[in-house]
């Protein structure tokens, strides 16, 4: 198996296509070589626990509403090119992400971490829910097979929360500025959203590469 690390953010548009276009790669490849790992990295590390107004939050780092429709229309047409619905006017709060980045991480202990993840892209941007808010989190742990109680409990101390940001800390440290950040193999970084073709070719070179070690070690 190869290691592949995804530096993610449950708000983002451009790592919800990303997934997607992942997915769709790891689908028709029928036995991809890949380990998946879920990374925290917070698109707004400052935000308020409550979260705050969507529109009002992106006019701000837009610079205005003409701004912000001129910053997601390629998140618009990618969304669709890969098969996505995002109900973007749907959406009413831009949540701080923390609390979900730390249910990505106790998901991952209990090895359902992409049904987790899968399961927030879904809520925020189809189901337009709020995933700062601790029952819609504990829902969607429940969703996913992991015990809601417990995750509710977590959730309401701060358990591993500085554990999130020191690693989101260290991303940024090592030179991420944006997500999704893709790192095969514990090597290679492969920033952005990329389309499904450059991930089949991807899972073609690694199938190889794991084939002609094979030979040679017979």
């Amino acid at each position: 198996m190869v290691k592949l690390d995804i530096l993610s953010d449950p708000i983002c548009p451009w790592c919800y296509i990303g997934k997607a276009n992942l997915d769709r790669a790891l689908e028709a490849s029928g036995n991809h070589p890949f380990e998946i790992e879920w990374h925290p990295f917070q698109l707004n590390p400052e935000m308020p626990t409550r979260g705050m107004d969507r529109r009002q939050h992106l006019e701000t780092k837009f610079g205005g509403r003409d701004g912000a429709v001129q910053a997601y229309a390629p998140v618009v047409e990618a969304a669709e090119a890969a098969g996505l619905e995002i109900d973007f006017a749907g959406i009413q709060r831009t949540p701080s992400t923390l609390n979900a980045h730390r249910l990505i991480h106790w998901a991952g202990i209990e090895k359902r971490q992409s049904p987790v993840v899968a399961a927030l892209f879904r809520a925020y941007f189809c189901e337009c829910r709020d995933i700062g808010d601790i029952d819609v989190l504990a829902d969607i742990a429940d969703s996913a097979g992991l015990d809601a109680a417990m995750i509710r409990q977590l959730l309401q101390g701060d358990a591993d929360a500085d554990d999130i940001r020191s690693r989101d800390a260290w991303a940024r440290e090592k030179g991420v500025t944006g997500v999704p950040t893709f790192i095969v193999a514990q090597r290679h970084a492969v920033p952005g959203s990329q389309p499904p073709e450059l991930w089949a070719q991807v899972i073609e070179e690694l199938s190889g590469a794991g084939s002609a070690d094979e030979g040679a070690a017979g």
